[in-house]
């Protein structure tokens, strides 16, 4: 299934709901660095996104280095920002609230 692409007025309301998540230089993606105490808590990040992720059958670009999480979120099929890119940043904004 096909999602429409988010109109910019959209896609900057939505950003300013987000702690920290930035607009890529192209406007197609939204991105974010996590920092968490340890790489334990990265992975356990990651774990509990990932699950999200597969519920929403939609999957991050990421990339982790110790204690970090760099994200970009942006859907394939539409070229841009979708609804669905937002709902996983807020399962991700969840996901980290709660860790070191």
């Amino acid at each position: 299934m096909k999602f429409p692409k988010l109109e910019q007025a959209a896609i900057e309301s939505e950003l300013a709901k987000l702690d920290g998540w930035t607009l890529r230089d192209d406007g197609l993606a939204i991105l974010k660095s996590f920092k968490f105490s340890n790489f334990a808590e990265a992975f356990g990040f990651m774990t509990e996104c990932a699950i999200v992720a597969e519920k929403l059958n939609h999957h991050p670009e990421w990339s982790n280095v110790y204690s970090r999480v760099k994200v970009c979120l942006t859907t394939h099929d539409s070229q841009g920002i979708t609804e669905r890119d937002f709902l996983l940043a807020n399962a991700m904004q969840k996901a980290a609230a709660g860790r070191g």
